[in-house]
C-alpha cells in the first residue's frame, strides 16, 4: 500500500510577507488578503514627515490622492490606534481602516475593501494582526528600498532632514513600563534637532538633542553628537561619562566653536528612578495629576563648548501615570512676529488641554501650537518635542 501523503498546511501569512521582494509587499498582502479574506482592494497609506496626511503607497513618482491624517475614518484608526469599519452604500461592503504601529511606532494604515457582510468581529482582529506584520516588514524593508520613504514625503527634503530622519530611531516606543511619542518641525526642513532613546531589560535612556545653527552645519554636529553619545551608551558606561566622552568628541572637531545642547535621562524601569543630565538648553516638564512643574535641573555646559568638561548627574523620580514632555530650545524660545515668546505660560497651557491624550498627539499638539504662535509652518529654528507616559512595573 502506498504511504499517506503528509498534508502540508498553507504558509503563514506572515512567511508569505517574509518571503516578498522589499518593493512587493503591497502586491502581495493584496493577494493574501483577495484569497484568505475576499478582500477587493487593499492600500496601505503612511504617514508623511509633518504627520499630516496619509499617503498610498504606489507606483512612483505617482501616488493616488492622501487623506488627513487626523480627520474621516482613516485619520480616527491613526489617531485612536484601534480599528475603524466604514460602511458602504453602493456598491454594498465596508472599508476597514487598521492602525500600523511597529512597537510604538505609528507608520499608517492599512486600508481593506470588503465585500459586504465580511467585516465580522473575528475578520477584523485577524485584519489586524496582518496589519501590524505587515508593518514590521515594511521597517524592515526600509534598509532595502526607498519605496516606503519616498511615498511618505509630500516634498523633497532638504539634505539636512534627509540626514536627520535616518539618525533618528523613530517617532515613538512603547513597552508595558512607558510609552513614548515625539514630533519635528519643520519636518521637511530640520536640521539640528534629535531625539534618540534605547531600552534594556531594566533601563531606558532617553536624549533631546539641539546642535546649534542651521541646515547641513546643524546636521553634521548633531550626527557626530548623537554617534558619540550612542558609542559611549553601546560601551556600558554611566550617564555622566556618555556626556563628558562625547563632549571630548565635539570639542576634538569644532574647538568650541560649535557645541550640542543635550538632555540626557536615565530611567530604572523597576523603580522609576531617573537620572538626568542637563548639557544645555532643552527643558523638561512632569505632569502628576493636574499638576505641571517644571523640573529644574543644573544647566551643565552644553556638550563641546569647552575642553574636558566634567558632567554631573542628578536624581528625580517618577510614579505610574506621570507624564513627562522634554522640549528643545526651538520650543520655548520661539518668538511670534510680534516678538511674543512662545515660552512657558504657552506650554502650560497645550500641556494641560493634552492630559489624557496620547503621547504622540501631545507631541504634535505642542508643535502646532507653536506654529500658529509664530505664524507659519517654516520655522526659523528646529523644534523638538518628546513627551513619555509613564505606567511603571508591576510588582
Amino acid at each position: 500500500m502506498d504511504a499517506v501523503k503528509a498534508f502540508e498546511p498553507l504558509p503563514s501569512a506572515e512567511a508569505l510577507l517574509r518571503a516578498a521582494a522589499p518593493h512587493a509587499l503591497v502586491d502581495t498582502a493584496r493577494r493574501i488578503l483577495a484569497e484568505r479574506a475576499g478582500a477587493l482592494d487593499v492600500t496601505l497609506l503612511l504617514a508623511d514627515y509633518g504627520l499630516s496626511v496619509l499617503r498610498p503607497v504606489s507606483h512612483l513618482p505617482y501616488t493616488a490622492e492622501p487623506v488627513p491624517a487626523h480627520d474621516g475614518p482613516a485619520g480616527s484608526a491613526f489617531i485612536h490606534q484601534s480599528p475603524v469599519v466604514e460602511v458602504l452604500r453602493e456598491p454594498p461592503g465596508h472599508l476597514v481602516h487598521l492602525p500600523i504601529t511597529v512597537r510604538g511606532d505609528r507608520l499608517g494604515i492599512l486600508r481593506v475593501h470588503l465585500p459586504d457582510g465580511a467585516a465580522d468581529p473575528d475578520t477584523v482582529l485577524q485584519l489586524g494582526d496582518f496589519a501590524t506584520a505587515l508593518g514590521h516588514e515594511v521597517a524592515t524593508a526600509d534598509r532595502d528600498t526607498d519605496l516606503y520613504l519616498q511615498a511618505r514625503r509630500t516634498r523633497r527634503l532638504t539634505l539636512a532632514a534627509e540626514m536627520q530622519w535616518q539618525l533618528l530611531p523613530g517617532r515613538g516606543c512603547a513597552r508595558d513600563e512607558y510609552t513614548i511619542g515625539a514630533h519635528l518641525e519643520p519636518a521637511y526642513a530640520i536640521g539640528g534637532d534629535n531625539f534618540d532613546w534605547s531600552t534594556s531589560a531594566d533601563h531606558l535612556i532617553l536624549t533631546v538633542t539641539d546642535g546649534m545653527g542651521q541646515g547641513i552645519d546643524a546636521a553634521l554636529l548633531t550626527s557626530l553628537t548623537v554617534g558619540a553619545l550612542r558609542n559611549a551608551r553601546r560601551a556600558g558606561i554611566g550617564l555622566a561619562d556618555q556626556a563628558c566622552l562625547a563632549d571630548q568628541a565635539v570639542y576634538a572637531q569644532y574647538g568650541g566653536k560649535a557645541y550640542a545642547s543635550t538632555l540626557l535621562l536615565e530611567f530604572n524601569l523597576a523603580t522609576g528612578a531617573v537620572r538626568a543630565v542637563d548639557a544645555g538648553s532643552p527643558q523638561l516638564f512632569r505632569q502628576r495629576g493636574d499638576h505641571t512643574q517644571r523640573i529644574d535641573l543644573d544647566a551643565q555646559m552644553p556638550l563641546g563648548m569647552f575642553e574636558e568638561t566634567l558632567y554631573r548627574e542628578q536624581a528625580f523620580d517618577v510614579e505610574p501615570g506621570d507624564r513627562l514632555i522634554a522640549v528643545s530650545t526651538g520650543v520655548h524660545g520661539t518668538r511670534s512676529a510680534a516678538g511674543d515668546l512662545f515660552g512657558e505660560r504657552a506650554l502650560r497651557q497645550i500641556l494641560g488641554a493634552t492630559r489624557t491624550v496620547p503621547p504622540h498627539e501631545t507631541a504634535r499638539a505642542v508643535v502646532s501650537g507653536l506654529i500658529e504662535h509664530y505664524g507659519s509652518r517654516e520655522l526659523l529654528s528646529d523644534a523638538a518635542v518628546v513627551c513619555l507616559d509613564w505606567n511603571g512595573r508591576a510588582d
